[in-house]
């Protein structure tokens, strides 16, 4: 057989990664909101001696840094989307960047707690004003950059794709990850203005470390909940329970075959590849097999192995 002939049978595995995503464009369109609040902060700061002011602009710029992260992920992942290197492509670039995104929002959750119990035990005077006003502004950038990745309106999938598997399962995990660090700017400039208000009007000065740990809780709540979903996929765990019952009940639904082996996992935010052992007492050829496998749950890869045996 001449190499040439093999062509047929062979295929990139890079799997739609070299494209441009849609959640890199609104990570970049992001940054660039959170990177030009950031320098009119500082700038505003440092030209009117605002600690305030500095101090804001400096913790958004850590969620600037963070979003760089993101948005690397989605570059690197297109870059190198079609290197031999990797065998299913790029896509869990995704999940370590979501997964290194966690991490930083952890410690973001580690920072506000402490700082809050601090100021319990040292309380600290407050400019008001100045505090609310930049509480409100920020709050309106991280609204804007909240919509804007909203990873409700994120999927491109139909509705039979999404209703097949589990929302962490085919999620960006990049995208959602730099959505909860814009989520938690927000819901921090919340509680802070909540707080300044209790303590300008009703003397409640205690509020402005208590949100901070309510705020805490929050963030670190969700850093954990994205660990644990792109952990699942840096560890190659087993697909949903649904979807492998799709599978092996249409296999199974043709002559005696039994599926006796099935792997599943994520290789790219809702994107699969699936090892298959089937047992049969009349073998067909793999690739009769695979046109019997569901066309909805975003398998792209698939590794098919017949076995023949007299079935009882």
């Amino acid at each position: 057989m001449h190499t040439t002939s093999l062509a047929a049978w062979t295929h990139e595995h890079s799997f739609g990664q070299e494209q441009i995503k849609a959640g890199e464009r609104r990570t970049r369109l992001v940054i660039a909101i959170t990177a030009t609040m950031m320098a009119v902060e500082i700038a505003a700061g440092v030209a009117y001696g605002s600690m305030a002011l500095l101090a804001d602009g400096m913790h958004m710029a850590s969620h600037t840094a963070a979003l760089g992260i993101s948005a690397a992920a989605y570059l690197y992942a297109r870059k190198y989307a079609k290197d031999h290197r990797y065998s299913f492509g790029t896509g869990k670039v995704n999940g370590l960047a979501g997964y290194t995104s966690a991490i930083i929002l952890a410690i973001f959750a580690l920072s506000m707690a402490w700082q809050s119990v601090v100021r319990f035990f040292n309380p600290q005077p407050i400019s008001f004003n100045q505090a609310i006003l930049v509480a409100v502004i920020g709050l309106i950038v991280n609204l804007v950059s909240v919509g804007i990745l909203n990873t409700g309106t994120s999927h491109s999938h139909t509705e039979e794709h999404a209703q097949a598997q589990h929302d962490h399962a085919h999620s960006d995990h990049n995208l959602r990850a730099a959505y909860l660090h814009v989520l938690a700017d927000a819901m921090t400039s919340i509680f802070a203005i909540l707080a300044l208000f209790s303590g300008k009007y009703l003397g409640l000065v205690w509020m402005d470390p208590l949100m901070g740990l309510v705020g805490a809780a929050l963030v670190g709540q969700w850093s954990i909940g994205l660990m644990r979903d792109t952990s699942q996929v840096l560890l190659d765990q087993q697909a949903p329970g649904e979807m492998q019952a799709a599978i092996t009940a249409s296999i199974e639904s043709r002559d005696d075959n039994r599926v006796c082996d099935l792997h599943i996992w994520a290789i790219g935010p809702g994107i699969f590849a699936a090892a298959i052992s089937i047992v049969t007492s009349s073998p067909k050829t793999p690739d009769e097999y695979k046109k019997l496998l569901p066309d909805h749950l975003g398998l792209v890869h698939a590794t098919v192995e017949v076995h023949q045996c007299e079935m009882i």
